[in-house]
């Protein structure tokens, strides 16, 4: 059994697997890459879920583990130059913030367009960009066991605290959820909620059950401790508490929904992460599983669908398939729009009905979820048949909207309106900044902060 440790780039050359098998080049590039996306895993991870002998091909060495690939070759070099140079470690802090800046950090207006301000207080540990759902990121939960390379929230990690979320005042919450009567679920999310002790996760759940605010119907975790780190709900010393609480909320008429990030199957392969399952779901929650579809770990039709019918198998329920966010290291893991839909539509052949629930492929943009519900042809026109799965506007959502077909792109804002249509559909209330090869082609004005 183990305890927990976590690996990071301060230790990660310390560790036997990395010795033996990594090359010095290999090692520096760790290094280089790790000092600008953040690096950390655990020793279940590296013992249990990663083939050494055939690491470079790996998809969870590649899920933890930063590569060359994960930079620019341009900010590889700038980095790699000042650890070359003897950069002491606030330089190197310059330089990996200057970087970080243009990796576009906190997409689809998450910083600006979903903080809301309430009573004269900004909140700054909650979105809010759709109605019934508010996402709260509690202070204490602001890590995970592990961290994933394409991690979209990689900020919440690397000390710009000018672009992290967080927030402990459960008072304030409450307040917002009784002034919002149409905000039914409320997401703890992270970082990884569920890295917090029962004890202080306890503070915040047995506040929210003993307010019995009545719109409050469904509390969600975000959380990848299922394949990163399961003994939470097994082996862990608060480990039973965390089920007993799981229970309370569950009896006090709310549903838990976990929300649980698994991005290959190899992940739920060891017995202890069975045992987890099976914990969570005897304490009434229900698992949902979603996972972005990313180049070099899970871009083929066979792994989703081994994927899908194994948590089936499990009892969990496949949720979502998302597309890589545009930041951090997007051009490494990135598919375009056209290969994820067949991918998709090729994964969801093979599986019986219990997993097609899963919905997908989706781009949480600025204006909602959009999934592209496939390729056709229409009066000689090879289109993207599209449709919001969630807006900010909820009158847009099952609306099917069209788009030229380009097979590269990898982002709603590179596409373009079919059918001679100069914008689509939503753009008059959220006007989309376009793009060519990665360069806006206008600077509309974004929508407004939001303030409720």
């Amino acid at each position: 059994m183990y305890r927990y440790k976590a690996i990071s780039l301060r230790n990660i050359n310390s560790v036997a697997q990395v010795k033996y098998y990594l090359s010095d080049e290999e090692k520096f590039a760790m290094q280089v890459v790790g000092n600008v996306l953040p690096l950390k895993t655990n020793q279940y991870v590296v013992d249990e879920l990663i083939d050494w002998q055939n690491y470079r091909n790996d998809p969870i060495y590649t899920l933890t583990f930063p590569q060359k690939g994960m930079l620019s070759q341009e900010h590889f070099h700038e980095m790699a130059s000042a650890l070359r140079g003897g950069a002491q470690k606030a330089e190197l802090k310059l330089v990996a913030d200057m970087i970080r800046r243009e990796l576009n950090p906190n997409p689809a207006g998450q910083m600006h367009q979903n903080v809301p301000v309430w009573d004269g207080v900004k909140l700054t540990g909650i979105q809010h960009k759709y109605k019934e759902t508010i996402l709260f990121f509690p202070s204490q939960g602001q890590t995970c066991h592990a961290y994933c390379t394409f991690c979209f929230r990689w900020p919440q990690f690397t000390g710009m605290h000018d672009l992290k979320f967080a927030m402990r005042d459960i008072e304030l919450i409450i307040g917002y959820l009784r002034a919002h009567p149409n905000i039914t679920d409320m997401l703890f999310t992270g970082g990884d909620p569920l890295i917090m002790s029962t004890k202080i996760l306890a503070q915040y759940l047995e506040a929210l059950v003993d307010a019995q605010i009545p719109n409050l119907r469904t509390i969600r975790f975000g959380s990848k401790a299922l394949s990163y780190w399961p003994h939470r709900f097994v082996h862990d010393e608060d480990a039973d508490e965390l089920m007993r609480l799981f229970e309370k909320v569950k009896q006090a008429g709310i549903h838990i929904a976990f929300m649980a990030h698994v991005n290959h199957p190899n992940e739920l392969q060891t017995n202890i992460a069975h045992q987890a399952v099976e914990r969570i779901l005897n304490t009434g929650a229900v698992i949902r599983t979603q996972s972005p579809i990313m180049r070099n770990i899970n871009d083929n039709a066979e792994t989703w669908a081994a994927l899908w019918q194994q948590q089936v198998e499990l009892g969990c329920i496949p949720y979502y398939m998302f597309l890589a966010r545009d930041t951090g290291a997007q051009d490494f893991f990135s598919v375009p729009l056209a290969k994820a839909w067949e991918i998709y539509q090729g994964a969801i052949q093979q599986v019986s009905g219990l997993a097609r629930t899963v919905r997908g492929p989706s781009m949480s943009a600025g204006p909602g979820k959009v999934q592209v519900m496939g390729i056709s042809e229409i009066m000689g026109q090879k289109v993207f048949v599209l449709q919001f799965l969630q807006g900010r506007n909820a009158d847009w959502v099952h609306r099917p909207f069209f788009a030229k077909f380009d097979p590269k792109a990898n982002w709603l804002d590179e596409l373009r309106p079919a059918f001679g249509e100069s914008r689509f559909f939503f753009e008059d209330q959220y006007p989309l900044v376009h793009k060519v090869n990665g360069v806006a082609l206008s600077s509309n004005k974004a929508i407004s902060e939001h303030t409720v």
